[in-house]
């Protein structure tokens, strides 16, 4: 009938459950940190996806107003106007209000900037200047010196003596 024999209860020993705690440790060590350059990589683009967007609010007020934010109106005018401005038809963003930058921080605007009419960037991870990988400024004239159109985006003389890179079509009637 019944045996009464002890039957030893089926589980894993200390042994093997330390070798599972072991290879899970070393693919956490291996994977862990590509996956975060990936994440800071991602950070990079939403960045310089929201200056792209805050840099074309800056050039609709520009067209409706005649003129960019000064440094006391600031970006805050691109979402709403606290004093009437002639010629304001905004909001000139898709989403009704600014966004901060992938690390919770304000954009940086200034007018009139060092070398365009205006400055746009980000300070990146660490919130300081003069940073490298993460922590590098991204500036938002820096996303137009990869396109052969580069001069449509500049300022000051480059507007009047455009300087071309030879893949543009001349469209000129």
């Amino acid at each position: 009938m019944y045996s009464t024999k002890f039957k030893m209860s089926q589980g894993f020993t200390l042994i093997e459950l330390l070798v599972v705690l072991v290879i899970l440790g070393l693919l956490a060590g291996l994977v862990g940190p590509n996956v975060m350059k990936y994440v800071s990589s991602s950070k990079i683009e939403v960045t310089k996806a929201q200056l792209e967007d805050l840099s074309a609010g800056l050039d609709l007020f520009k067209l409706d107003v005649g003129r960019y934010p000064d440094d006391s109106e600031g970006l805050k005018v691109l979402v709403r106007s606290d004093n009437d401005i002639m010629g304001w038809n905004g909001p000139y963003l898709r989403k009704k209000r600014l966004p901060l930058d992938p690390w919770n921080r304000d954009y940086v605007y200034r007018k009139p900037g060092l070398e365009n009419d205006y400055d746009l960037f980000s300070y990146g991870a660490d919130g300081e200047p003069d940073g490298n990988g993460e922590d590098k400024e991204i500036n938002a004239f820096a996303l137009y010196a990869t396109t052969p159109y580069k001069w449509l985006f500049a300022s000051g003389n480059a507007r009047r003596n455009p300087v071309r890179s030879g893949h543009e079509n001349n469209c000129r009637g």
